[in-house]
């Protein structure tokens, strides 16, 4: 396994986010349009990429949300890969740059039907009311972390 530090236009970067995608349409349904509009990835500039051997198998993404917190975005592991770890490595990253980034936290936002996803969050985030554009969305939990 080898985790590498890139920006959006790392071109294993785009093809997971376009699985990742593909699942969230799936699952989501017809609340895919309301979440997408705010999963755009041009403007990430700390993005990961987990390999396992040659073969990129999972990625996350920060960006800034405020001052003192970073928004973990566009986490995503392969479902031939899961059950690795992988997503937890991925985290681990990602915190960990954003700690050196001098974020003091992690948000980050995520569907109630994504059961994995949560019961990976809920591990180490605490859960918080819903943030920004997911204020007041059913749909929608919210989690942070101290860094």
């Amino acid at each position: 396994m080898n985790i590498l530090k890139t920006n959006s236009e790392n071109q294993d970067f785009v093809q997971l986010v376009k699985m990742l995608d593909e699942y969230l349409a799936f699952m989501d349904g017809e609340d895919h349009a309301f979440y997408d509009q705010f999963n755009k990835i041009d403007l990430l500039n700390h993005c990961v990429v987990l390999y396992e051997g040659e073969n990129p198998v999972g990625c996350g993404a920060i960006k800034p949300y405020d001052e003192e917190s970073a928004e973990l975005k566009r986490m995503f592991v392969d479902p031939e890969f899961r059950g690795k770890g992988y997503a937890s490595k991925i985290m681990e990253t990602l915190e960990s740059w954003a700690k050196d980034l001098g974020f003091g936290s992690m948000i980050l936002e995520t569907g109630i039907r994504q059961i994995d996803a949560i019961n990976l969050y809920q591990k180490t985030y605490q859960p918080i009311e819903n943030y920004g554009q997911y204020e007041g969305v059913a749909t929608s939990v919210c989690f942070k972390k101290a860094l």
